[in-house]
């Protein structure tokens, strides 16, 4: 539940403050990404793109005294490898916008900075924010991360409580370095609570544009065994309803409600998962797109469900199984080594053509990461995912293999 905190907004203690510069750091982001996806549907194009991104975040601390006062800054630089004219433009892949030629951009360069304010355990900020939400997840999955512009407030004045609310007037999607998504407003808050060491739970809600309303519900229970053993149960639940003329443009209803329990085991560097997902209503779990391509504009990466990978397994009525497996080759002598794999199957999708349109996908991934030396931290991840979609259910999904190679140096200057 730590990730339910604003990065740019983090809320520490007076006593921790040390002052402006003494607590200011910078740290840069080397990140080398690739992604492929063959769709098997007749007709439609495959999809790559390839780029080298610079992502330079600096913060600074607070000034001294009762009430503090920061600034944070963020710098991203982008350059296109590959995936010009024909292969690029895929709306899961946007690492690179196309200009009106249907040409993808060379390359993007895009600044943002953020005003902050503290009192107590209290910080108000405002600019450039990328929010880490259930209800608002700024996307940082691709090449450059996504951004939104306007107030922020995170407040821990209660051990244990984490009170966050926000409003904003701008996306930046993270493929353009133009503000013209086309969000006009959203507005969010909520709360996360660690109950005791075991058991935390949050709640937030959100408004978006007046395009839809959203409530999200999530807990999560970590059971220690003996013997390097523990159960671990995750609950996400979404309740949405769209704007009536904002279902009318989509074709479709107003109401979702969507929910996911996984229940993990762990044996030693051995984690063994089981999670079911259901969702239901007269439309499936509407997110992300951006506002100026009809979608709904709450970020490209706000679904923290458990049967969550190249397909989110969110169509309308559909109901899936996961079946997961972790293993974490540190144990075996190779720190920094580790693979997942996991198995979803959905079905009872409703469509136009069908009431039981179903898809599988098969997940795997293995990442490395340096655990010392020169290059400590260098990241290197490779993941391939085979999602077959029935052709009745096609106007939902689209059947195909997908590939994502990612390499990540990060530098902390100071």
């Amino acid at each position: 539940m730590a990730a339910l905190c604003a990065q740019s907004a983090h809320a520490g203690t007076v006593q921790d403050n040390n002052g402006f510069i003494a607590d200011s750091h910078l740290d840069v982001l080397f990140r080398n990404a690739y992604i492929n996806r063959d769709y098997k549907a007749e007709g439609v194009r495959d999809r790559d793109e390839w780029g080298q991104g610079v992502i330079a975040t600096y913060s600074s601390g607070f000034t001294q005294g009762p009430v503090g006062f920061g600034v944070d800054a963020l710098g991203q630089y982008a350059v296109r490898l590959d995936g010009g004219r024909g292969r690029s433009g895929a709306g899961g892949i946007d690492f690179f916008a196309q200009d009106d030629d249907g040409r993808a951009k060379s390359d993007l360069a895009k600044f943002g900075a953020t005003a902050k304010m503290r009192f107590s355990k209290t910080v108000l900020s405002y600019g450039t924010q990328r929010p880490e939400l259930p209800i608002l997840n700024a996307d940082a999955s691709r090449l450059l991360f996504e951004t939104y512009t306007g107030f922020m407030l995170d407040s821990q004045e209660i051990d244990g409580l984490d009170v966050t609310a926000g409003y904003f007037t701008d996306e930046q999607q993270k493929s353009d370095d133009s503000h013209n998504s086309g969000l006009s407003h959203l507005s969010f808050a909520g709360a996360s609570y660690k109950f005791n060491d075991q058991f935390s739970g949050a709640f937030y809600a959100s408004n978006v544009e007046d395009v839809i309303n959203k409530q999200y519900l999530g807990f999560k229970y970590h059971q220690p065994l003996a013997g390097k053993q523990a159960l671990l149960f995750d609950f996400n639940g979404y309740n949405s309803r769209l704007n009536q003329d904002y279902a009318n443009s989509i074709s479709t209803g107003r109401s979702n409600t969507i929910w996911s329990l996984a229940a993990s085991y762990v044996y030693d560097i051995h984690t063994f998962e089981l999670a079911y997902q259901q969702s239901s209503g007269s439309t499936g779990y509407n997110y992300g797109g951006y506002r100026k391509n009809g979608g709904v504009g709450d970020g490209g990466n706000t679904i923290w469900l458990s049967n969550s990978y190249w397909s989110d397994f969110n169509g309308e009525d559909e109901r899936s199984w996961q079946l997961a497996y972790s293993i974490n080759l540190a144990g075996l002598g190779v720190p920094g080594l580790s693979y997942d794999v996991a198995y979803v199957r959905g079905d009872n999708i409703q469509t136009s053509e069908t009431s039981n349109g179903h898809e599988h996908e098969f997940f795997n991934q293995i990442q490395y990461k340096v655990p010392d030396g020169v290059a400590k931290d260098l990241k290197l991840k490779l993941r391939y995912s085979i999602l077959r979609v029935s052709g009745d259910a096609a106007e939902y999904n689209a059947s195909g293999n997908e590939v994502r190679v990612y390499v990540e140096y990060p530098l902390a200057i100071f």
